[in-house]
């Protein structure tokens, strides 16, 4: 009898969850992977998105491209999840599983800050990134904040990136002189887990004229007078604002119980939920590690190890680690490193001086998954 796997999401986790039990079990497999979209698209091509590098559609890979034995995509809006019972119910039909592993990813609150809607814009949907495609060549003259406004959010280094590039973009069109920018971040320094990180990244804003402004969050903007209101009550005059949203798990995940404080907890060394035969993988859940699509890809690894060694009753396998590779735009055309983990003790980040040559090394992370995950 084959084994039924329901797969919510097809985001980096869901994606190489199915790539790998579909190689491991074949024939044997009955899997069903569920996104409400046609296409997936990495998120760094927000940025080019963002800069006018890319166009929305250059970025997108269609799902009806999946052929792998054993794996059955449907594009459908999940309406209701019962974890007790792992059954999924969507706008045309409904799931029974054996094994559910929940992948949807976090979704974004924008009116949680208030005047980011009407008073800026946010780059971390790809909307929002098409939004300022069209805006940031209109800014040519004053000053331009990258701001936080909640926590946890993914891809931690992204804000830096983006005040980075935008540093690009003004200093290629020739308007940098008459434009300021600042980067209001929670933390102490850019990337915690990665203190060589983050020193080459306060450098590169020192060489840039870019003010960082440490452990502060966004919390409102004033549209009218155009001034963005810190949690310390100071307040900062803006021309343009690019803003990361509050992020909070789908509708659809809040309404099913599972959550516990916002997120799905979960056994950090299996991914488990407190439902037996329910994983939970990636920006959905409370691991403890950032929220980002290496980490969700890392976690699809060992959640694929589980069940394989729950279907063919072997050894258990090894404990995830939080182990994964984030890639960092330092702008001029280089890009930098680090590897971090964040499971087996106190986080840690082994950091890659950027170079032109590690621009290679990520556009080679972006056509591996594209040819493993949809065979182009």
């Amino acid at each position: 009898m084959k084994l039924r796997v329901v797969v919510l999401g097809a985001g980096f986790g869901g994606l190489e969850l199915s790539s790998i039990l579909s190689e491991e079990l074949g024939d044997n497999l009955d899997l069903t992977l569920i996104d409400k979209n046609d296409s997936f698209a990495f998120g760094f091509s927000k940025l080019d998105i963002m800069f006018g590098r890319k166009t929305s559609e250059a970025t997108r890979l269609h799902y009806r491209n999946i052929v792998k034995p054993g794996v059955d995509f449907r594009q459908e809006t999940i309406t209701a999840i019962d974890p007790d019972t792992r059954r999924v119910t969507t706008d045309k039909g409904t799931y029974n599983a054996d094994v559910l592993v929940v992948a949807l990813g976090a979704d974004y609150d924008i009116n949680h800050t208030p005047g980011l809607a009407e008073g800026g814009n946010e780059f971390y949907s790809f909307a929002g990134a098409e939004v300022l495609s069209k805006v940031i060549p209109t800014f040519k003259k004053g000053h331009a904040i990258v701001g936080v406004t909640s926590t946890p959010f993914k891809c931690p280094p992204a804000p830096s990136e983006a005040a980075l590039l935008l540093h690009d973009y003004l200093s290629t069109h020739g308007v940098r002189g008459d434009c300021t920018i600042s980067l209001v971040m929670p933390f102490g320094i850019p990337i915690p887990p990665s203190p060589a990180t983050s020193k080459a990244l306060i450098a590169a804003f020192k060489e840039r004229d870019i003010t960082f402004i440490p452990n502060r969050l966004v919390r409102e903007l004033d549209s009218n007078r155009r001034v963005a209101i810190l949690d310390d009550k100071t307040e900062m005059p803006y021309d343009i604002f690019l803003g990361i949203p509050k992020h909070c798990v789908p509708d659809v995940v809040a309404a099913s119980g599972m959550t516990v404080d916002g997120w799905i907890p979960v056994d950090t060394k299996t991914l488990k939920t407190k439902y037996p035969n329910v994983y939970a993988i990636g920006d959905v859940n409370s691991v403890g590690t950032p929220k980002a699509g290496v980490f969700a890809e890392g976690a699809a690894r060992t959640v694929a190890a589980e069940i394989i060694a729950e279907a063919r009753n072997s050894e258990a396998p090894a404990a995830y680690r939080g182990v994964g590779t984030c890639y960092v735009e330092f702008g001029s055309n280089r890009i930098g490193k680090v590897d971090v983990e964040f499971l087996a003790g106190p986080p840690t980040g082994t950091y890659t001086q950027a170079s032109v040559e590690l621009v290679a090394e990520k556009m080679e992370f972006g056509s591996s998954r594209r040819a493993r995950w949809f065979g182009l």
